[in-house]
């Protein structure tokens, strides 16, 4: 047995600013991908996820139990195939920020969710919202609190357009040039992160009044403009706010950046060959980088490991 592929997302604009209505905007990222597969013979990697699934489907079993109709699965199916020895294959790196178990989530939806609201379908705001709703509750299970935005974007692999938190729509993004020399990369910090923790110290820091401020006039504004000038694809306004929004990072968000990568960032905004930003929730996995000259980011950066995932 071989599920469909559900893959990873790269969320370019609107990591933290989400939490308080800041835009955003998530997209499906193809080069790492996972399914649900099935074997008598697990490897110690397979075996680990058969028995996580067996907990997330005790978890399923529950919130079924406690929420309206609106979500419920073939619980018995699910159960009865992880007893045959099915598990999630997926080459998607575990706290990395690109979406594991998003993907994982949407997998498990799409093969036992009663009454599944299907990509094919006309998918309204109301339905949207629905199963971002639906994939919050679920994937609350792996990270304590879920926006629920991963695993929709997994789901119907295409980018999405967050204008608030009651507010998302299907967008489409710019074309890519591929003969272009600017970039959108990951840089690959070389550690796992851990989205819990990092989402307390946000929470912890906005009881903070000049923090909240700080959010409010800088960060969501500058997020906000970044993903129009992307969407609109003028990117030169989209470096200006880039650069600010990096700069709003490195002030304020200290703890989420890896100590090693400080000075790397600060490097960037000082002498504008590439601006670093958070990719999720931070403290390790990805960076993500944008560069209006690629070779002179790769230059700057050649002790690191770059991925681009747009030219333009």
């Amino acid at each position: 047995m071989k599920g469909p592929l559900f893959y990873s997302k790269i969320l370019l604009f609107g990591e933290y600013g989400i939490i308080k209505d800041s835009k955003g905007l998530s997209i499906p990222y193809n080069f790492y991908n996972g399914a649900l597969k099935s074997s008598e013979d697990l490897s110690d990697e397979a075996l680990k996820s058969n028995r996580s699934l067996r907990e997330f489907a005790a978890y399923l079993e529950g919130l079924q139990k406690d929420e309206s109709p609106e979500v419920s699965f073939d619980i018995d199916k699910l159960k009865a195939d992880i007893t045959a020895g099915m598990y999630f294959d997926s080459s998607i790196p575990q706290g990395y920020g690109v979406g594991s178990s998003g993907a994982l989530v949407a997998a498990i939806y799409d093969k036992y969710a009663y009454n599944k609201i299907t990509v094919l379908e006309n998918l309204t705001r109301e339905k949207l919202l629905t199963l971002k709703e639906i994939f919050g509750k679920m994937e609350s299970f792996f990270h304590g609190k879920s926006s629920g935005l991963d695993p929709l974007n997994s789901y119907l692999s295409i980018p999405i357009l967050i204008n608030s938190k009651d507010d998302i729509e299907p967008t489409g993004i710019p074309s890519q040039n591929t003969d272009g020399k600017g970039a959108v990369f990951l840089l690959d910090s070389g550690m796992v992160g851990e989205t819990a923790p990092m989402v307390q110290i946000f929470m912890e820091n906005m009881k903070n009044e000049g923090f909240r401020k700080v959010i409010k006039e800088q960060f969501v504004k500058h997020t906000d403009a970044c993903v129009d000038d992307f969407l609109k694809g003028d990117f030169k306004s989209l470096f200006k706010n880039i650069k600010q929004l990096s700069h709003v990072a490195f002030d304020h968000f200290k703890p989420m950046i890896p100590a090693q990568f400080h000075k790397l960032w600060k490097q960037g905004i000082d002498t504008n060959d590439y601006y670093l930003k958070l990719c999720g929730s931070g403290g390790g996995g990805y960076i993500l980088g944008f560069t209006e000259d690629f070779e002179k980011a790769k230059n700057a950066l050649k002790d690191y490991e770059l991925e681009v995932i747009y030219n333009f």
